[in-house]
Parts: structure tokens; C-alpha cells; sequence
């Protein structure tokens, strides 16, 4: 297999994991293509970002900002399938109701919505809501590639720093290992979109998500001795949500 071959078979696992997009399967994707993938996440994210721009700025010709960041929003959580909306609803319920590292993780593998995840969902999307439509319109194409980007990076950082907490099966399970050499493609790719902004904003919005990763570290450390999926699910909201609203305070 050709070096070019195989991290083509990367991306495509990538992009079939993360999107709801249809696209072809290729021959037996195995293991290793969906752990080598983790170098693509930011690349899907940006392209995640950009679609969801596509459908702000065409809406943002017929309707108010507050309309038009909705339907962006809602295109976004179509086109991943709500993923990481999940992976975070899982994570507050889990934290929120369990006591000991084993009740934590049970109630995250419950496919039902809590109390806990219901308020943290309707806080986290209010807030990333309100951010879009508040944002210059300008700024906020560019804001969404950089936060979609930037945040699935921050994602694939927190595979390289912990170990996976569960022993037993998970949707998660093919893809763990820690990057490796590959955390530089991961880096590259997450932190190029941030080009994209001016540059007085590329530091505080990096900043930003720094700081909400490294509590989400030490959390996850603290209360499991390591990450989930659903964990790297509210990495990737969380990070999202914390550069538009540090744009939007910096701007």
C-alpha cells in the first residue's frame, strides 16, 4: 500500500465517522485507518465549518442574523449527526449523577438523556447560538472553519495526553492510541484556519480553548483516570463554543 493510498483511506475513515455525509465505502477499512484518521479530524472539521458558513451566509440574504445562525447551526448538527452534541450530553450526565468512576461511566453508556445533559445542551447551543449571531458577519465565516477545526484538534491532543478509560467495547475503541508522530499533521491542520482571522484575535481565541482543554484535562484525569469517546465529544463542543465567544468578547 502506497503512502499516498493510505492516508487517503485515513481521511475517508475520518469523514465517514464524523459526517452523516454519504459517502462510498472503501474495501475492509480496518483498525489502523481509523486510528491514523485522528490526523484528518481538524481537516473534517474545517470542511464541517465551511459548510456550515455556506449555509449562514445564504441564509443571512433572506433572514436576521438570530435566523440565520439557527439554520447554520441546525445544518451543522445534521451533517455530524449530532456526534458531539451527544458525546457532551453523555459527559454532563455522567459527571453531574455519578459519585464513583464506575457509576460515571455506566450512566455515560446509558443512550438516554438525563437531567444534567438535557441543561448543559440547551446552555451550550443557546450560547453558541447567541455568539454566531452576535459575531461581525465579516468575521463569522471564517470563525466557524477556525472553531471546527480547532476544536477536534483539541480532541485528538486529549487522546495524546490520556489514556482510553473503558476496558470493554465502544464505538470509540477502533480509534484509540495515541496520535504520535501524527500530533503534528493534527496540529497543522487545527491551527492553519487560524490564519483565516485577524491576527489580533488568532492568540486570545487560542488562548481560550487552551485554557477550557487543560480543565478538561485535569477533570477527566481527576474523575476517570483517562477519556472516552463521549469525553473527546465535549472536548469538541466545548472548544468550539469557547473561541466564537472569545471572538465575540475580543472583537
Amino acid at each position: 500500500m502506497t503512502l499516498l493510498t493510505r492516508e487517503a483511506r485515513a481521511l475517508w475513515a475520518a469523514a465517514i465517522f464524523f459526517t452523516r455525509v454519504r459517502l462510498p465505502s472503501l474495501p475492509a477499512l480496518t483498525q489502523d485507518d481509523q486510528r491514523r484518521s485522528c490526523a484528518y479530524w481538524p481537516l473534517v472539521g474545517a470542511l464541517v465549518g465551511a459548510a456550515v458558513a455556506g449555509v449562514w451566509a445564504l441564509a443571512a440574504t433572506m433572514f436576521p442574523p438570530g435566523v440565520a445562525a439557527g439554520l447554520a447551526l441546525a445544518a451543522g448538527v445534521l451533517l455530524t449527526g449530532a456526534l458531539h452534541e451527544d458525546g457532551f450530553a453523555d459527559v454532563c450526565d455522567g459527571f453531574g449523577g455519578g459519585a464513583t468512576r464506575q457509576r460515571v461511566l455506566e450512566i455515560m453508556r446509558d443512550s438516554r438523556i438525563g437531567a444534567f445533559g438535557t441543561t448543559g445542551l440547551v446552555f451550550l447551543l443557546g450560547l453558541k447560538w447567541q455568539a454566531m449571531a452576535a459575531l461581525p458577519p465579516a468575521l463569522l465565516p471564517a470563525a466557524l472553519i477556525a472553531a471546527h477545526a480547532l476544536s477536534r484538534g483539541a480532541a485528538a491532543a486529549m487522546m495524546a495526553v490520556l489514556p482510553y478509560a473503558r476496558s470493554d467495547a465502544s464505538r470509540a475503541r477502533p480509534m484509540v492510541g495515541p496520535p504520535g508522530m501524527r500530533l503534528a499533521g493534527v496540529a497543522m491542520t487545527a491551527l492553519a484556519p487560524l490564519l483565516l482571522l485577524p491576527a489580533s484575535l488568532r492568540l486570545p481565541g487560542l488562548a481560550a480553548v487552551a485554557a477550557v482543554w487543560t480543565v478538561m484535562f485535569w477533570w477527566f484525569r481527576r474523575r476517570l483516570g483517562g477519556y472516552t469517546g463521549d469525553c473527546l465529544g465535549a472536548v469538541q463542543q466545548l472548544g468550539e463554543t469557547t473561541l466564537l465567544l472569545a471572538l465575540l468578547g475580543a472583537t
